[in-house]
């Protein structure tokens, strides 16, 4: 119920607060972006540290670029393995950690 609201939150600020600042974000993907996938595949206490670090470090002081999110485990468990089924790819890390990459053919 948290995770579906604050996803909704995200959604709305994408939607019409983004527009003022477009361009703004240092990283990719951007600041909402990323705090979107962290809410959607982790645990809500790492992906609110997570969020916060990036939203953090998102200013001038910091060099920017490329960030995708981490994640531990896969968790849920598709049942269908199309390639218009996968939301995210998951590309090995050190430490049997992942990171998250969106898959832009998903329909979902």
């Amino acid at each position: 119920m948290i995770r579906t609201a604050l996803l909704k939150l995200l959604g709305l600020y994408q939607r019409f607060f983004t527009l003022i600042g477009y361009g703004s974000c240092r990283y990719y993907p951007t600041c909402s972006e990323y705090a979107k996938w962290q809410f959607e595949e982790n645990p809500l206490p790492i992906a609110f540290i997570y969020s916060a670090k990036r939203i953090l470090t998102c200013n001038q002081l910091f060099p920017g670029g490329i960030d995708y999110p981490e994640m531990r485990c896969l968790c849920k468990k598709p049942k269908d393995l199309t390639i218009n089924s996968i939301k995210y790819w998951l590309v090995p890390k050190a430490n049997k950690r992942f990171h998250i990459i969106k898959n832009f053919t998903f329909k979902g």
